[in-house]
């Protein structure tokens, strides 16, 4: 059992989180990665920047891998996730801080949406069964 408070608090509040909030979570966890790498490209500490576009690629091969491919909208996310994937290669072999800059202007767009999107669904009137009344 793990003794670290904080790391405790850490998985308890990811077990006990919406999915709505996990995505959220997802998308915070990239951004801070994002900054992070593009910081460590800035001071020229390579190994750093690496580590931190890697973590932001498995970030993205997570919210892949939970798209629901039912809809069509998961099909476009798709494109844009193997997009943005495929730049963070490009900048880690390049070694380049405006596609990284570039990438995170995309997930915070994306973040945001889905935060209003979350917001939205929350405000929907429903029936008891959770059923949405509007349609």
């Amino acid at each position: 059992m793990n003794s670290n408070p904080y790391a405790q608090y850490k998985q308890t509040a990811v077990q006990t989180a919406s999915p709505e909030k996990l995505l959220l979570m997802l998308y915070d966890g990239a951004i801070k990665f994002l900054n992070q790498a593009k910081v460590a490209m800035d001071t020229r500490n390579i190994e750093e920047s690496n580590k931190y576009i890697i973590k932001t690629q498995d970030i993205i091969s997570e919210l892949i891998v939970t798209l629901n491919m039912e809809y069509e909208i998961s099909h476009n996310l798709h494109g844009i996730y193997d997009y943005l994937n495929r730049r963070l290669i490009q900048a880690n072999i390049k070694k380049d801080p405006e596609i990284l800059e570039e990438v995170l202007n995309h997930i915070t767009e994306l973040r945001q949406t889905w935060a209003e999107a979350a917001i939205n669904v929350k405000s929907q009137p429903v029936l008891a069964g959770g059923v949405n009344i509007e349609g």
